[in-house]
């Protein structure tokens, strides 16, 4: 198979020194878990496309309901109008989520989604009639988005946006609460910040981004209470972690806990079409419940709620309600936990550690990455490292023997990289 594709000096792409980039390999086609290129090699996916692809690729039900819904009504504003697909999507995420998260705000992206939530935050105390409130607590090692709002609560000094601080918004940082004097230090802050504290964001579980950090159910669940205790409102980035990739449909159930505002994307349509949703508890929106227009939530997406998407998504949620997604993520979290465990201990090895469907390794010190990106082509996997850490990330319904063929050229590669760390 041979491209017919014209010169790619137009496109700028993500992430990218572009003097210095490779040409980026070709994708032609997918299926199940693997990206089959114009050179005619099937790579096995081991990131589900930036953790989106959750029930792989191509699946016949969510193509089906796209194709259906493409030729009925691919897209109509939502600004005085609405659709089947966007309010039968809004009442079933309401249904499925914890609590009263019933008040769904659809936008296009992640980072919206998280800039919607900030502007929720914000506005209601202004709605209250409370001025002043304008930062937000956020934690080391976050990553919240590439928008300008959303960079503000990413990690200040070891983020990718840290050389944007000066045109950012200025927040407060804590470190997660893992120990009893973390735990002190956040509700000092809290404390001390209260006054200008607008709202909490955390990524609940796993900063995903930010080096796949996990910390238990007991952090978040402390997160929770000291925001509460606080009167503040907690924002849930479900981003990455929602749609089972920890192993429940959504990582704050395993704290018990209901953010006042949870942020959702990625695997909302099953890795398919754009969408986002920012979803609110009723106290939040109550705050916006008036005859006064100002007290509007003033922001609308051009394609908010776009119909083929919502299609999408509605179709996704389908298949979590007809096949066995969580299940095939405990699944995928076991053999993740016993393949890479061999890592541990390694010289040049930092870390192993796995939750759910996500398995990542941390090298001592940042290898060499365009040669670990390469050795892993070589070995036929789609395996995309950042910074010091090696991930995996599969779609759900990812077959074991590609899985295996994952795991394997991970711990292939891994000695190679860290030996020469070491």
């Amino acid at each position: 198979m041979t491209s017919d594709l014209p010169s790619k000096k137009n496109l700028w792409r993500p992430y990218t020194q572009m003097r210095l980039a490779p040409s980026p390999l070709e994708a032609v086609a997918t299926r199940g878990s693997r990206i089959v290129l114009a050179d005619g090699r099937a790579l096995v996916d081991g990131i589900a496309s930036w953790w989106t692809a959750v029930h792989g690729y191509n699946h016949p039900h969510i193509a089906e309901a796209v194709a259906d819904q493409l030729a009925r009504m691919p897209h109509v504003m939502f600004g005085g109008l609405t659709h089947a697909p966007a309010e039968r999507l809004a009442a079933r995420l309401a249904a499925l989520l914890p609590g009263d998260l019933d008040h769904v705000f659809f936008s296009d992206s992640g980072s919206v989604a998280v800039e919607v939530a900030l502007k929720m935050a914000a506005q209601m105390w202004l709605n209250r009639g409370v001025s002043g409130r304008t930062k937000v607590l956020a934690f080391r090692g976050g990553y919240h988005g590439d928008t300008m709002g959303a960079m503000s609560v990413c990690d200040p000094e070891e983020g990718m946006h840290r050389r944007f601080g000066a045109y950012l918004p200025s927040q407060v940082f804590c470190d997660l609460p893992r120990s009893a004097a973390e735990t002190a230090a956040l509700e000092s802050a809290l404390a001390a910040h209260r006054e200008t504290l607008a709202a909490v964001i955390v990524e609940p579980l796993v900063q995903g981004a930010g080096g796949m950090v996990m910390h238990p159910p007991e952090v978040l669940a402390t997160i929770a209470r000291l925001a509460r205790s606080h009167g503040l409102p907690l924002i849930a980035d479900e981003i990455f972690t929602g749609f089972g990739r920890t192993g429940s449909l959504f990582a704050c159930e395993q704290a018990g806990i209901v953010p006042d505002i949870m942020c959702l994307s990625k695997a909302l349509t099953g890795g398919t079409m754009a969408l986002a949703a920012t979803v609110a508890r009723t106290a939040v929106f109550e705050a916006f419940w008036s005859e006064d227009p100002a007290a509007a939530l003033m922001h609308g997406p051009t394609f908010m709620a776009n119909p083929l998407a919502c299609a999408a998504a509605n179709a996704s949620l389908d298949l979590f309600e007809t096949e066995p997604r969580l299940d095939q993520a405990r699944a995928i979290a076991h053999r993740l936990a016993d393949g890479l465990a061999g890592l541990k201990g390694l010289p040049g090895v930092a870390d192993v550690r796995t939750l759910g469907a996500i398995g990542a390794v941390q090298f001592a010190r940042a290898p060499d990455l365009p040669a670990l990106k390469a050795a892993f082509l070589d070995r036929g996997v789609w395996v995309r490292p950042f910074g010091d850490i090696v991930y995996l990330t599969p779609a759900l319904t990812i077959e074991p023997a590609d899985l295996d063929r994952l795991i394997e050229a991970v711990v292939a590669v891994v000695p190679e990289q860290a030996a020469a760390l070491s």
